[in-house]
């Protein structure tokens, strides 16, 4: 077994270029999962729209589930379920963090309208609007298929070079952090004595935020947004707060 790796902030790292994914093993949703997930989002949230369910799962059955932005919450929230039908593999110490769902926030006028499905089918067909959804699926079923875990302040970027996710944005990397719009009691629900999920929001963030946070930590990198007075809605054309300016590149 290779030796865990670590950043320079003291986080391990951890690589998958050389494992290999597990093959592909239908799954079926969860319902009772699905049912305590919805009441969960209805609660904290607002009203579930539409579902945007996956016609053929593998490893885990992964849907999400899609609320309008309203006037307590002027975004687009779209929330995964069936990422917590089955425990992650987590380190020692911390089962209590085996279940996880994640969500993501979008603007207002972002194109994404699930009640009719002609419209939505061809507005995925562009990535430009679709990749939001595609890295909730993505990250929801990363930990299944390597036998992984993913949690607070965890960065996955897209591919060994953070590539942006589209060509609307320069941004390639997702951290996991609770969402500070959607409020604290949407960040976790207990289903029973063994059983709590935690909800974590996925902020899509650049290649030099990314490099800083593995070197100075996941908290100074949130101390940078809050300097630059960013939320966890997504913004792609928003700064970069860690690009390098002037004339001998400093920070």
């Amino acid at each position: 077994m290779a030796e865990q790796e670590y950043s320079d902030a003291g986080d391990p790292i951890y690589r998958y270029d050389d494992v290999k994914p597990k093959e592909f093993m239908p799954a079926i949703g969860d319902q009772q999962n699905i049912e305590a997930i919805s009441e969960h989002i209805e609660k904290h949230v607002g009203k579930i729209e539409v579902v945007f369910h996956e016609i053929i799962s593998d490893l885990v059955h992964i849907d999400v589930h899609w609320v309008k932005p309203t006037v307590q919450f002027p975004f687009h929230t779209l929330v995964t379920s069936g990422m917590s039908d089955k425990p992650m593999t987590v380190p020692k110490g911390l089962e209590g963090y085996q279940y996880v769902e994640v969500c993501i926030l979008l603007p207002d006028n972002w194109q994404i309208d699930g009640t009719s499905y002609l419209i939505m089918e061809e507005a995925f067909k562009n990535e430009n609007n679709y990749w939001p959804v595609r890295w909730l699926k993505n990250i929801a079923r990363f930990p299944h298929r390597f036998d992984t875990w993913v949690g607070h302040g965890h960065t996955i970027p897209n591919g060994e070079n953070a590539d942006p996710f589209a060509d609307n944005t320069a941004l390639g990397c997702m951290i996991l952090f609770p969402s500070l719009s959607l409020g604290s009691k949407f960040f976790s629900l207990k289903i029973d004595e063994h059983k709590t999920i935690h909800f974590y929001c996925l902020y899509p963030i650049y290649k030099e935020e990314m490099m800083f946070k593995l070197k100075n930590g996941s908290g100074a990198l949130l101390d940078k947004f809050e300097k630059f007075k960013l939320t966890d809605i997504v913004d792609v054309d928003r700064r970069n707060t860690c690009a390098k300016k002037g004339f001998w590149g400093l920070w």
